[in-house]
Formats: structure tokens, C-alpha cells, sequence
């Protein structure tokens, strides 16, 4: 049975055939990773030193990537076998590193001219290693090496250099090295990390701070798996436990040191002096005894720069061997002495609570042989405290046993007894991952609250996952794509093609005529000549047009009969109140409320239900009456008037405050949170939902600070929101409507009082930022007072203005009548309907705030009626910037809450995949460690919940909002997450 070779193999074979003159019978090809194997035979096997001078000829004119077709990854070196037709095993095999091509061919013709048929191998002194190659530390060459173990398991590797930018744990600009391996299946993480480790640090490469490892299968274009190797170089890592104390690593050091010498030391530690013996490293010299003065040279200096913690002396012995007694003894105190900082021993710090003391026991705990430490990194520890308990991360290439590392842990921070400690939870996880594989706990105390943590963020501390690809790496490996500059290119030139068109089609109407200097010159010598009798036109044409349109409005839309009403006239709030009758009475009865209002047997359902339809009518009722100016923002009037009534009834403000864009305002059911609240413990903890479509940091931080009282204001508020939301590059709408209207004259006209009041410490950007408001919106008013009197002098004269509206839809149903707009006018009817916001706006809230959607997303059925906006075109991430007006907000909303003790919690809300594409998550990345910088220095609580469902459709009703059920579960896990404070009656 025959088998179809791959075209990439079929030019291999050919190639070699041409280049040897064998056969392409007597050829065989195989791609293993980066390597090319070929295996040559004949009824006689091909002479090795005279096919090998043929094949590197050939080698040195050929690009072998090219024959493959950029199928396979590069290829770096070449193995080449001889045997005989019908034989098993080849007679020779040579190995050829493709970059050094020039020197195989100078060591084969030498062997060739020697009669090298009677040696089996040549002397390799001409051939520089990869190794060697690779220690100079360029990308290239470090792929060769991984290369030489890799390939046998069918890996091919790709090495690339990022530069880093400086950070807190790494201030030096080093890199970071980009590792590739692409494969025909998924390898097994613990088949190769350690393995590659070790190649990669034994090159001990200056410059790079650690390499990330990332696995590809053939044909795909996301990344299996990722791992992070630490390339900190030994004698660092020695360093940095010699200065703790650890004598393992103070004895290493000053061997090396004293290697040239021919001595060696060995080191105790009795109380806080160091014990260190000097004998030969010779165990034959058994006569000779150390020289003193060369070893106090070479010893002190290593221990007055290391100053090893909790160490206040240090005593040296000259031996003639360990056995003898010293021949000289010296004693030499120690930087400790002089520094009480330095007298406490790091397991005293432990005790005490110091984390960089907790931090290296544990590693040197979890880390008992100190060689494989340095060979692979060890397993590496991160610590976070939140509260009463110690969060305990411990991560290596290959995750750590739970088995051998919790019970180690536990027992090891419960005999430091920390004050104000009662219980850790461990988690172990691979290097390189974000989510812990497994985690453990133990509680030293019993606790009030036995509920569940969860995992608490370590990316803070750690290089974050999102961090170690960069979205140009997260590209298929070796398949080159459309660039961005690509695609600018192609708009360009079809803007300007089009441009051309439409010039040339309108000079063809003889309307317009090129322009020439001397007609510039003419124009601007009779400009207001010109200009004013084309005024004078222009204004007959006007009117002549508006008295046709009036004839022909006034003949073709019938008016209404007006008839006379016999009705009594009621005053504005009896008149408000029928309409609000009429409004709950229309949605009651409807059928789309009818099954929220009645269950299958007819009976009416909990009171719950039927007042959430009442809501939106009450709070437009309320909006109504109310003596504060309308914002311009319907849905925020209609919150605020709820609110009031909340206020009112209560006499004081709710326990927690919900505040956001729609996100918020769909995504957090109070009802639900109120319930699950009190399952832990919170009885009557009263929640209001004050979510606005289309808030931004600028309108939140206007309703904390400026529209409501400190008085009115919770102890709690969770700000629910996206990224989206601190956006500054884009255009934020719903603030400049709230700033152009009257309400929010009215609110800054009372901000000089409010902020003596209210936030004595506001910044000067948030002042200047607010100042200039106000000034936009005072142009903004006098504009609009200018044209409402040119609106009114228009209306005096023309025949039309009265029956404008009944003008437009005549215009629209004659448009829809043309055969050539009718099916636009569909596209441009689905694409009006494209926001998910706009279709649920008409929908009403119930009286916590909440809007409950009960649509489950469908990908199939939601794009047939909405379009698929790809991240590149939402005006949501336009000039994505996390800064600018948006920052200065939520600095000011912090520093607000700071000062009249209200507690924030910032919870970045679910998203679904089918949102989150390239794009997006690159900005969701930024924002996240936005926010983690932000947690980290202010008093802003962040919890991420943007990744729980990614792939749970049935919890959104689009593609990034919740429907009631996700709402549901969000509030159910924001109940019971410990890092919440909840308030207490």
C-alpha cells in the first residue's frame, strides 16, 4: 500500500536526489521539530564524505524553509544517514548546523582529501556548539539549542526577545524571552519544563529576566499552555538567601570564592555566630594547613557585603583536616553588631509578621535540595494577607504536590503564631498560570464567618498571565498576517479612488468648474457682490420652497376632526395621576405582562412581581412632581425620583448603594443580595440599585458628590462597571447631556456650599475639570436661547413650521415608497435597533432600581437581528486611554468616599466570549491592571468577575450584559465574598 507524501516532503526528496545524484528511490525525508533527517541508501551504501560534499554544496544555495512551503517550523540543523538497500541500521550519520555551513563543508573536504573512510569521525574543533553560540544570548541561537532535546520529541521551537518595561520587581530595563514551540499535539508541561529549564538557565544569560514558554498545536491559533521560567542567575538567587541567614547558601559562596585557593568550608550556625572551618580541598594534602591571612581575606569581605540577617559574629578556623584541632582561630564581628535591624533573625521577623521573612523560610522549606533550586528555580512563593487570614501561593514548572506542600505550609505558619492570624489558605499552581490548580485551608481559630474565599488576585505581585504574550505573540506562530498598516493602506487608497470619482462626476454636470488662481483672485475682488445676490436667491428659493411644501402638506394629510371635550378640566397632578392609571393599567394587561403577573393556574404571583412593572410609571410620576430640574437623562431623573421616594419612606439612606452604567443597573439584583445576606448573617440589609444606561466615571462621580448629600448616602457602594466606563477617548455623551442641562445648573450653583461640606480635600484637577463645565455649558445655553428666537421669528413667516411633523412623515413614507431605498431603509432599521440598551430602555425597573431582562443570549438568533461589532469599530473602546477626565473622576470619587468614611467596592462585571474578542480583552487587560495599581494605593476594594462565564450564554442577554439570571448569581457570589465588608445592623 502506497502513501501519499506531503508536497513539502515530495520537494525534499527531489531536491536531495538532484544534489547527491541518488536516486529519489533511495531517499527518504523526515521533519521532527526543527530538524530535517534524510536518510540516503543504495545496493551499495553512498559513500559518506563524497555525499555529504555534495549535499552542503547544495546547502549553501538553497533556502530549505522555502522547500517546505513556511508548513513546518524553520528548520536549524540537518542529520544525514548512509546505509544499505535491505539493511536496518544506517552506517554513518552526521550532524550539520545550517549556521555554520562553511565550516562542515572546510572539515568534510579536509576528511575527504585524509581519506576519511577509515575514520569513523572527525575532529569537531572547527564546529562552535549551540551552546556556546547561545550563551551570547541571541534569539537564534538559543532556539538551536532548545532545538538539539526538543526536537526528538517533534517540537519545533521559536525563540524571540521582548524588552520590558521597568516595574516595581523589576526596576532594570531586562527582557523577557518569547519561547514558541509549535507541535503535531499538545506536550505534556511536565515532559519538557524541567528539561528546558535547566538548558535555559545552565546559559546563565545576563539581560533577561525570565523566558515564557508557550505551546502551539499545528493549525492552531491559540496558545495550549504557558510557563514562566524564572532566569534570575544563581549566584543572585544564592545571594539573596545568604543575606536571610541560610548557611547552605553563605557556605556555597564562599567555596566558589576560595576555589581557586584549593580550599573548602564548611559552616554552623550556634545562637547568632557563624562557625566557619577552613581545610584543603585536597584530601590527600593532608600536611597542609590554610593559610590565614588568605583566607581572612577572601572570607570577610563576602560576609561585611552580604551581612547576613540575625548573624552578629563570625568565627574561622585553620584546619590541618576536620578532625584535627584548629591550628589558628580568628574572630570578626559582623554589619549586624552596628545595625539592630539586622539582629533579629528572620524567623523572629516571621513571627512578628514580616512578609519578606515568611516569604523566604517558606521557599527555603519548600526548597530542601539548594542544586535544583538553582538549576530549575524551585518552587517560588507569594504571599497575600486580606483580614484574618494568610494567602499562601506556591508555583513551580511542574504544579507542587498538594500532598507534600499544604500540610508543610500549615504546620509552618501555625507554630510562627502571627498575631492577628487565623488561618491560611495554600494553592499551588503551575509558573505562568493565573488560577490556582488546587488550594487548602486550615483555620487556627474558630472564625465567625465560615464561607467560602475566594481566590484572592495574586497578579498584582506577580507577572501577570495577561502580561507575558504580547498581542503581537498571541499571532500564529511563523504565519504572517494582514497588518493593521495593511488595511489603513487599502482604505486609503479606496478613499482616494472614490474621491476621484466623485470629482470627476461632478465637473461632468458642468456645476462646478476647476479652480484656478485667477478665479480666486476675481472672487475676492467682487466677494460681497457676489455673495449678496446669492443670498437674495437663495432666500426666494427658501421661501418659494416652503409655501409648495405647505400646499402640498395641507392637501395631502388630512387633519385630525378636533372634538370638543366634554370632559371637566383637571388640574396638572390629577391629570399625571389618570395617565399614570392608564399607563400601569395598558402594561398590566398587556400580554407580555400578563405572564409576569399571572402564574399557569391564574392566580396572581408574589407582590414582588407585579410591582416591578409598576416602577417605571411611578418614578415618571415622581419625576414630574419633583421641584428639581430635569438632567436631561430621563432614566437618571426617573433613579433619582425613586430614590427620593426611598429617602422619604425609610428616613434614611439604604444599607448598600448599586451605582454604574447599564451594566449595573441589569447586572445586580438587590432583592437577591438582600437574601443572600441574610443566609450569612446580615438580617434587613436594605439595597438600592441607582444604575444609569451609559454612566461613566463623570456621571457617577456628579451623583455621589454633587447631586445626593453625604446624609443621603450609604455606608457601602459597589460600583459595578467595565472598562468601558474610564474610556476618556471616547465621546461621553450621557455627561454632556447631563452638563448642558438645567438640573445641572441648578446642582453647581449649590457646589461652592456642597464642597465645603462635603469634601473639604478635593483636587485641583477635579476643580479645573468641573470649572470648565461650566463654561461650556453657559455657551452651551446662550446657544440654545439663540436659536429657540430664531426658531420662534421662522415661525412667524413660514407656512410649514407649524406642520413640520406631518411634513417629516410624509418625506419618510415617500423615501420608503422608492424601490431603491426600500431595502436601505431595512439594513438601517436593523442597525437603529443594533443596541442592546436601546431595546430594553423602554422596560421597567422595579422599585430597588433594577431592571430585570429575562432574554437568554443566543448567538444564532441575536446577530440575525443585531450586527456583529468587532472590538476594532466600537465607539465604546475609540482611543481607548485610561485617563484624562474619566481618571480625575474616579480619583475624586476615592478621595470622597476616603473622607466621609464610605467604603467603595469597584466589581468589574461578567463578560461573554462572544464580546470578548482580540481586541477587547487586550483593553480589558489594561484595565484590569489599572484597577490593581489603583486597589493597591487608595482604598478602592476590586474584585474581577469578568471571566466567571465566558461560555454560560444562558446568563447574558447580550453579548455584555447579565439577564436576571446572571443578575442572580452575581448577587448571590458578591454575598459571600469575605473581601466584601458587609455593614451590620
Amino acid at each position: 500500500m502506497k502513501i501519499a507524501l506531503p508536497v513539502s516532503q515530495k520537494s525534499l526528496i527531489q531536491w536531495v536526489s538532484q544534489a547527491t545524484g541518488i536516486s529519489s528511490l533511495g531517499v527518504k525525508v523526515r521533519l521532527r521539530g526543527n530538524d530535517l533527517h534524510i536518510l540516503c541508501e543504495s545496493p551499495e551504501c553512498p559513500q559518506r564524505w563524497r555525499t555529504l560534499v555534495d549535499l552542503l554544496h547544495a546547502l549553501q544555495h538553497t533556502d530549505l524553509d522555502a522547500l517546505t512551503k513556511n508548513e513546518q517550523p524553520s528548520i536549524y540543523q540537518v542529520f544525514v544517514y548512509g546505509r544499505k538497500k535491505g539493511e536496518n541500521r544506517p552506517q554513518w550519520c552526521h550532524q550539520v548546523f545550517l549556521n555554520q555551513l562553511d565550516l562542515h563543508l572546510q572539515q568534510v573536504e579536509q576528511a575527504l582529501i585524509a581519506d576519511a573512510e577509515k575514520s569513523s569521525r572527525t575532529g569537531g574543533a572547527l564546529i562552535l556548539s549551540n551552546e556556546s553560540l547561545a550563551r551570547k544570548g541571541d534569539p537564534n541561537a538559543i532556539a538551536r539549542y532548545l532545538s538539539e532535546s526538543l526536537s526528538t520529541f517533534g517540537i519545533g521551537v521559536e525563540v524571540k526577545a521582548k524588552k520590558q518595561q521597568p516595574t516595581l520587581e523589576n526596576p532594570s530595563n531586562q527582557n523577557r524571552l518569547l519561547i514558541y514551540c509549535q507541535s503535531s499535539y499538545t506536550p505534556d508541561p511536565s515532559l519538557i519544563a524541567e528539561p528546558v529549564a535547566q538548558k535555559l538557565r545552565s546559559l546563565k544569560l545576563s539581560g533577561y529576566q525570565d523566558a515564557v514558554i508557550a505551546t502551539q498545536v499545528d493549525g492552531e491559533t491559540d496558545f495550549d499552555w504557558m510557563l514562566r521560567v524564572d532566569l534570575t542567575p544563581p549566584e543572585i538567587m544564592l545571594k539573596e538567601w545568604a543575606r536571610w541567614g541560610d548557611l547552605q547558601a553563605i557556605a556555597r559562596i564562599l567555596n566558589e570564592r576560595l576555589s581557586d585557593l584549593a580550599i573548602k568550608v564548611t559552616a554552623t550556625l550556634k545562637e547568632s555566630t557563624l562557625h566557619i572551618f577552613c581545610s584543603a580541598a585536597d584530601p590527600k594534602a593532608t600536611e597542609q594547613i590554610p593559610d590565614k591571612t588568605q583566607c581572612l581575606q577572601a572570607i570577610m569581605p563576602q560576609l561585611q557585603a552580604l551581612a547576613p540577617q540575625g548573624i552578629l559574629a563570625a568565627t574561622v578556623y585553620g584546619h590541618q583536616t576536620i578532625d584535627h584541632e584548629p591550628a589558628w582561630i580568628d574572630w570578626q564581628s559582623l554589619p549586624a553588631t552596628e545595625h539592630p535591624d539586622l539582629a533579629v533573625s528572620a524567623l523572629e521577623l516571621s513571627s512578628a509578621g514580616d512578609e519578606p521573612a515568611i516569604i523566604f523560610l517558606l521557599e527555603r522549606l519548600l526548597n530542601p535540595d539548594i542544586d535544583t533550586r538553582l538549576k530549575t528555580g524551585g518552587t517560588r512563593v507569594l504571599l497575600l494577607r486580606k483580614g484574618d487570614l494568610l494567602h499562601i501561593m506556591c508555583e513551580a514548572l511542574v504544579c507542587p504536590s498538594r500532598k507534600q506542600v499544604a500540610s508543610k505550609v500549615t504546620q509552618f505558619v501555625r507554630q510562627l503564631k502571627i498575631v492577628g492570624i487565623a488561618g491560611v489558605r495554600v494553592y499551588g499552581r503551575r509558573a505562568g498560570n493565573k488560577e490556582p490548580f488546587w488550594h487548602y485551608g486550615v483555620d487556627f481559630i474558630n472564625r465567625q464567618r465560615l464561607v467560602p474565599e475566594p481566590t484572592p488576585e495574586f497578579a498584582a505581585t506577580a507577572a501577570y498571565v495577561g502580561e507575558l504574550l504580547t498581542p503581537e505573540a498571541n499571532e500564529p506562530v511563523l504565519r504572517p498576517d494582514l497588518t493593521s498598516q495593511d488595511v489603513q493602506s487599502i482604505f486609503v487608497e479606496v478613499a482616494q479612488d472614490w474621491g476621484a470619482r466623485i470629482r470627476r462626476w461632478l465637473l461632468a454636470t458642468q456645476l462646478f468648474a476647476e479652480k484656478e488662481q485667477s478665479q480666486e483672485q476675481q472672487v475676492e475682488e467682487n466677494g460681497w457682490r457676489v455673495a449678496l445676490v446669492w443670498g437674495l436667491l437663495g432666500f426666494l428659493l427658501t421661501l418659494q420652497s416652503d409655501w409648495i411644501l405647505g400646499y402640498i402638506t395641507s392637501h395631502s394629510i388630512p387633519e385630525t376632526p378636533k372634538i370638543a371635550s366634554t370632559r371637566p378640566q383637571l388640574s396638572s397632578a390629577e391629570e399625571q395621576n389618570q395617565r399614570l392609571e392608564r399607563t400601569v393599567f395598558f402594561t398590566n394587561t398587556s400580554p407580555a405582562s400578563k405572564n409576569q403577573v399571572f402564574n399557569a393556574s391564574g392566580f396572581t404571583q408574589k407582590e414582588e412581581s407585579i410591582t416591578r412593572g409598576k416602577a417605571t410609571a411611578t418614578a415618571i410620576l415622581l419625576a414630574a412632581r419633583s421641584p428639581m430640574p430635569s438632567f436631561n437623562a430621563r432614566q437618571l431623573d426617573e433613579q433619582l425620583a425613586l430614590y427620593k421616594q426611598r429617602l422619604a419612606k425609610n428616613g434614611k439612606p439604604p444599607d448598600v448603594l448599586i451605582i454604574g452604567s447599564s451594566r449595573a443597573l441589569r447586572g445586580i439584583d438587590p432583592t437577591t443580595l438582600s437574601q443572600a445576606l441574610a443566609t450569612q448573617g446580615y438580617s434587613d440589609i436594605d439595597v438600592f440599585n441607582f444604575g444609569i444606561n451609559g454612566a461613566t466615571a463623570q456621571v457617577v462621580d456628579f451623583i455621589l458628590r454633587r447631586v445626593l448629600q453625604p446624609s443621603e448616602l450609604p455606608k457601602l457602594i459597589i460600583w459595578a462597571d467595565g472598562a468601558r466606563a474610564f474610556n476618556n477617548g471616547r465621546e461621553d455623551v450621557t455627561f454632556k447631556a447631563i452638563a448642558a442641562s438645567p438640573g445641572y445648573q441648578q446642582v453647581l450653583q449649590k457646589a461652592p456650599a456642597n464642597e465645603n461640606s462635603q469634601n473639604s480635600n478635593t483636587t485641583s484637577a477635579s476643580i479645573k475639570r468641573e470649572q470648565s463645565f461650566k463654561n461650556t455649558t453657559h455657551t452651551d445655553n446662550n446657544s440654545q436661547a439663540l436659536d429657540a428666537r430664531l426658531n420662534q421669528a421662522l415661525a412667524t413667516i413660514s407656512t410649514t413650521y407649524n406642520q413640520r411633523n406631518q411634513l417629516k412623515s410624509l418625506l419618510n413614507k415617500t423615501l420608503k415608497s422608492l424601490p431603491l431605498l426600500r431595502g436601505k431603509s431595512a439594513v438601517n432599521q436593523k442597525i437603529t435597533s443594533a443596541d442592546p440598551e436601546q431595546d430594553v430602555f423602554e422596560q421597567a425597573v422595579d422599585f430597588d432600581g433594577f431592571l430585570a431582562i429575562p432574554i437568554r443570549f443566543n448567538p444564532a438568533t441575536y446577530y440575525q437581528k443585531h450586527p456583529k461589532v468587532n472590538g476594532s469599530y466600537d465607539n465604546d473602546y475609540k482611543s481607548f486611554q485610561l485617563g484624562g477626565e474619566q481618571d480625575a473622576a474616579l480619583q475624586a470619587v476615592l478621595q470622597f468616599c476616603a473622607s466621609t468614611k464610605i467604603t467603595i467596592v469597584f466589581v468589574n462585571m461578567p463578560l461573554s466570549a462572544e464580546y470578548l474578542d482580540a481586541v477587547r480583552k487586550k483593553y480589558e487587560q489594561d484595565f484590569q491592571q489599572y484597577m490593581l495599581r489603583l486597589a493597591e494605593n487608595s482604598n478602592l476594594i476590586y474584585r474581577d468577575l469578568s471571566l466567571i462565564w465566558p461560555q454560560a450564554n444562558e446568563n447574558f442577554s447580550d453579548p455584555s450584559h447579565l439577564n436576571l439570571y446572571g443578575a442572580e448569581k452575581v448577587s448571590k457570589k458578591l454575598a459571600i465574598d469575605p473581601m466584601i465588608p458587609w455593614p451590620t445592623k
